[in-house]
């Protein structure tokens, strides 16, 4: 299952993650764990304020 297209059925904000659908565990920092163990880097943009010239 594509982890793009996956849905959260599970949230806990107040701790930074969500499960996905599909065993992802997805953190607020946009870094995944993945269901063997595999993590992916957090992969947001850069800081609004890093942006401001």
């Amino acid at each position: 299952m594509d982890r793009d297209a996956a849905r959260a059925v599970a949230a806990f904000p107040e701790q930074g993650w969500s499960l996905l659908c599909n065993g992802v565990i997805l953190f607020e920092d946009t870094g995944e764990l993945l269901p063997d163990g595999r993590t992916i880097a957090p992969h947001r943009g850069p800081a609004r304020h890093a942006l401001a010239a």
